[in-house]
């Protein structure tokens, strides 16, 4: 398959460094500082918006490996194997994750957000407005997923 280079659109702050830290994201605010190349007025309009997507790069995260084979969820030994695309996990091929999280203000080049389950220092590849019209109806999912889930978000 043909590659392709991204370029990230921006950078990361707050005070989350350790990668392995992985629950209790609820309370974490973020800045997200757009890159000047994009300009001032960059972010003009989402403050309308309650929540926005950001996609951002795993980079502090050691590349996977070998994909094809399922594993634990998270590495627990008490979740069921899972394969690659059936987690939201930093092992991925691409390492690309995606969090919808609140926004607390924009000004100028800056976006702060809270809940976003990034480290300091993460690249950020797209932030996009969170659309009603976007979301689906209904979201089904295993039970195992919400238990292990409970203190993802929390603060």
């Amino acid at each position: 398959m043909p590659s392709f280079e991204i370029t990230p659109i921006g950078t990361v702050r707050n005070d989350r460094t350790d990668i392995q830290h992985t629950d209790n994201w609820g309370a974490v605010r973020s800045t997200i500082t757009i890159d000047e190349r994009f300009g001032e007025a960059s972010l003009q309009g989402l403050e309308g918006f309650s929540h926005v997507e950001v996609l951002f790069v795993f980079d502090q995260f050691p590349e996977g490996g070998d994909y094809r084979e399922p594993r634990p969820y998270r590495g627990r030994p008490d979740l069921p194997p899972v394969g690659v695309f059936a987690g939201r996990g930093p092992r991925r091929p691409n390492r690309i994750g995606v969090t919808c999280c609140a926004i607390e203000s924009v000004r100028g080049r800056e976006l702060t957000v809270v809940g976003l389950d990034a480290v300091s220092g993460t690249p950020v590849l797209d932030v996009k407005p969170t659309m009603v019209e976007f979301l689906p109806g209904e979201v089904r999912q295993p039970e195992w997923v919400s238990a292990m889930m409970s203190e993802y978000f929390q603060p």
